[in-house]
């Protein structure tokens, strides 16, 4: 566990789930220097007066770091994140701080946000398209007076992600770099929610064409954030020409959904299949909820749409099949964790002789690591760069482990 200093105090995070082997810190210098911004004004402008400043939001808190520290001042946090959400959370339990509704309100990208927000904290995402989206959702809630401070790693800020600031909010400037990390500042026009209005381009809306396999002729929903959101992922395309579809009326979970159209294809060719989406990702379960209405036409919607840490929250052996197209970035880390942690949950989740089916770069090497955890690893599909795994899930002696 690290500790964090600033001059609000000092706090002890971690990201979430908590992994005492993760030595990823669950803050960064972008972090640290807007906290030091907001003091003291380091970077070019006056501190702000947080205590008289009114309704604060913090915008993409990544582990809750910023909302943590800033606690004392009532701030609202918005993020897509589930596990960034849970992280917060944790962190605020951990420092005495607790989530009461009088303290901090913790809101996702799909909630609605503060009717006036007088100081915005952004720590711009990965996603351009979801800081798009997310400027233009909070944009009618700023005005003239309203304190607007960005942050990032140099990294992670782009021409392109002033240009969003500017054209959306108002007239935008960096500061100086700061070990690596940068901030923004913006400041809105007398005009700025008159002027985003009704601008927002999300969600997009596409059809598969004839190659896209049993995703052939589907529509997808797409809100901001998704992976390849204006279009169809190689590896989903890949996917798409080998998962099983006639699954006999199973329960069947699209892990990871993104826009949901994997499990929406299965509920397509099987009417009596029973699918579960989930996803980490609020916009995630938003677009797979979209996508499946948008094709699925029945008086009985056999789906469930769940947002948490993968199938965790499903009950042990209540599963047929699982099917998965695994991430492996966490923000700008790249990793395995996150996947390794899916297939360990689907393992439990599923029945005995239930199947996990995993799209994947053929560099990640998880055949190792589901031959060892599930004693088994197919190889369905192939190609130079993706390939399509599958494990099964079998009876064990008593007392035995996963090799």
């Amino acid at each position: 566990m690290n500790r964090l200093t600033t001059p609000f105090g000092s706090y002890e995070l971690t990201r979430f789930p908590e992994d005492p082997r993760d030595r990823l810190r669950a803050w960064d210098a972008a972090d640290e220097y807007l906290l030091r911004h907001l003091d003291s004004g380091t970077g070019e402008r006056g501190p702000v007066d947080l205590a008289g400043a009114g309704q604060i939001t913090i915008l993409g808190d990544r582990w809750g770091a910023l909302t943590t520290a800033l606690a004392a001042y009532h701030p609202t946090q918005i993020t897509d994140s589930y596990l960034s959400r849970a992280g917060t959370a944790a962190n605020l339990d951990r420092a005495g701080i607790g989530t009461a509704k009088s303290t901090v309100r913790l809101l996702t990208t799909q909630d609605p946000p503060p009717e006036r927000i007088d100081v915005l904290l952004v720590r711009v995402p990965k996603s351009l398209a979801l800081l798009e989206d997310q400027l233009y959702r909070l944009a009618p809630h700023v005005h003239a007076g309203t304190v607007i401070v960005g942050t990032g790693m140099v990294k992670e800020i782009h021409t392109s992600t002033l240009s969003l600031f500017e054209k959306i909010l108002g007239p935008t400037r960096t500061s100086l770099a700061e070990k690596k990390a940068r901030l923004i500042f913006c400041t809105p026009g007398a005009t700025t929610a008159a002027r985003s209005e009704g601008e927002d381009p999300w969600p997009v809306t596409y059809k598969l064409d004839q190659e896209a396999g049993s995703g052939a002729g589907l529509t997808a929903v797409n809100h901001a954030g998704i992976f390849c959101a204006d279009r169809l992922d190689v590896g989903t395309r890949f996917f798409l020409q080998s998962i099983p579809t006639n699954t006999n009326g199973a329960r069947v979970v699209d892990l990871g959904c993104g826009n949901g159209i994997v499990g929406t294809a299965v509920a397509v060719a099987d009417p009596r299949a029973e699918i579960v989406f989930t996803d980490e990702s609020y916009q995630a379960v938003a677009s797979a909820k979209a996508t499946f209405r948008a094709n699925v036409h029945r008086e009985r919607e056999r789906a469930d749409f769940l947002v948490g840490d993968g199938v965790a929250m499903l009950d042990p052996g209540s599963v047929d099949l699982i099917l998965c197209n695994p991430p492996f970035h966490s923000h700008q880390a790249t990793t395995d964790a996150t996947a390794l942690r899916m297939f360990a949950q689907s393992r439990k989740a599923l029945r005995t002789h239930g199947e996990l089916w995993v799209v994947a770069n053929r560099h990640m090497g998880y055949h190792t690591h589901l031959r060892r955890l599930f004693g088994n690893s197919e190889v369905v599909a192939s190609e130079p760069k993706f390939v399509v795994l599958r494990a099964v899930k079998q009876d064990r002696p008593r007392g035995t482990r996963p090799m």
